[in-house]
């Protein structure tokens, strides 16, 4: 019998992360026996042809992520062509994303405070110097002098564009949103009669993408055991070991948002039942897993958030491309964690005061992350400079945040997704399937 598409995902996502480790286990013995010979070279070969398979598996959902955004808000407001059926729309879409980004950093606080990951209790002295010396890692204080840059101001001012070609060229998805946002309400506006043949022509060109998507998909399987292969190669186990209890805590809030704050979500607000939701979305999260990026994934949210799960074209493209850019409850959470867990790891006494406005700047740091690696990274450094925190205190946990970065982008998605059935409940418009 012929797998379904997320079981063969899933079975890719297996063997990487099992070839991945073999290699990070047993390459360096061979490099120690081979020295610079045919064994270390065939091994690094491996190594890289995998990574550059999965790379070029990212860049292909990455180079339509932006055009997607673009037809899907347009397609999405003129189908809800009603301005108030849009604020509405809009509205409940805004409500839900502010009311589990600020839930979610709120979670993310209490976790760290009733575990303390950074305290004497989890890491020796021993390894508080050994990571300690992590600090003077270049990387680190190349984000710190980025980050230098940004101001809450910058964020708001950044969001509106001066040249949307250049926004879309670039990937700055916060201002393609924005642009199509503009776009697309002024045509929803025009008269039904000037502008129905450019909205047939947008659909035509959509349906090519969604196709181009369907191709994709297919190659998915062998895409993200590419992507898993270097990335467990590189990294193994050892790097989890002292920062253990900072992983298991950024898990356990992962976890909560993913199997309790969602589904609830699901359940107050729409009919479906929570097994045909995650079966639903299950290559979502999968795909999400392996490419770690919201926006990559975006083309396969929008088909199976509409497919699958039945909500309706408009619904899904507006709500699935906004949770794209402004829903970003795992990176919001882990910022909240990772500054409370820093300034334990310096013997630094946060009062409520202060961690009560990491909420709000963790919430519009998470929104304004910007589309570059790391870049979540980047704006935790806003994060810890808002609160007092030692800014290069980031090197101690860049080793770990690949791992974490890719499960936080599942839930993104799931909430993403999560989001689209709700709103499409509270309108009443759920398709039959």
């Amino acid at each position: 019998m012929r797998l379904a598409l997320h079981w063969q995902i899933l079975i890719g996502l297996a063997l990487g992360l099992c070839a991945g480790l073999v290699l990070n286990r047993y390459g360096p013995a061979v490099r120690e026996v081979a020295g610079d010979g045919l064994g270390a070279g065939v091994i690094d070969s491996v190594v890289r042809l995998n990574w550059l398979l999965g790379e070029l598996f990212k860049r292909s959902l990455q180079f339509i992520a932006v055009p997607i955004i673009v037809l899907a808000l347009i397609l999405a407001l003129g189908s809800l062509g009603d301005p108030k059926a849009l604020g509405r729309v809009g509205l409940r879409t805004i409500a839900i994303f502010a009311c589990t980004a600020f839930i979610s950093v709120g979670l993310g606080l209490t976790l760290v405070n009733l575990i303390k990951p950074g305290s004497d209790r989890f890491i020796s002295p021993e390894a508080r110097e050994a990571l300690l010396r992590e600090t003077a890692r270049p990387d680190a204080a190349d984000m710190s002098s980025r980050a230098g840059k940004i101001s809450g101001w910058d964020l708001v001012r950044d969001a509106m564009p001066t040249n949307p070609v250049r926004a879309m060229a670039e990937g700055d998805m916060i201002q393609v949103v924005v642009f199509t946002l503009m776009l697309g309400i002024g045509l929803s506006l025009l008269p039904r009669e000037r502008t129905r043949p450019l909205y047939e022509a947008l659909d035509a060109l959509n349906e090519g993408f969604i196709m181009i998507v369907r191709g994709i998909m297919r190659t998915a399987p062998v895409g993200v055991f590419c992507l898993l292969v270097p990335i467990a190669a590189t990294l193994g186990f050892h790097v989890l070991k002292s920062l253990g209890a900072y992983c298991l805590t950024v898990l356990l809030g992962l976890a909560l948002i993913q199997f309790v704050l969602y589904p609830l979500v699901v359940k107050v607000f729409s009919p479906i039942p929570l097994r045909r939701f995650f079966r639903g979305i299950a290559q979502v999260q999968m795909v999400a897993f392996s490419s770690s990026s919201s926006a990559a994934t975006l083309p396969v949210t929008i088909q199976n958030v509409r497919d699958r799960l039945g909500v309706p074209g408009d619904i899904t493209g507006f709500v699935c491309a906004m949770g794209a850019k402004i829903n970003m409850d795992g990176t919001a959470l882990m910022q909240a964690v990772a500054t409370v867990f820093l300034a334990q790891f310096y013997g630094m006494d946060l009062p409520l005061p202060a961690q009560a406005s990491i909420v709000f700047t963790a919430v519009l740091s998470a929104i304004g992350t910007p589309g570059i690696p790391s870049g979540g990274m980047v704006m935790l450094i806003v994060v810890l400079r808002s609160v007092g925190v030692p800014a290069e205190g980031i090197a101690l946990i860049l080793a770990v945040d690949r791992v974490l970065d890719m499960c936080r982008t599942v839930v993104n998605v799931t909430g993403d997704a999560a989001v689209a059935v709700a709103v499409a409940g509270r309108s009443g418009t759920e398709q039959k399937m």
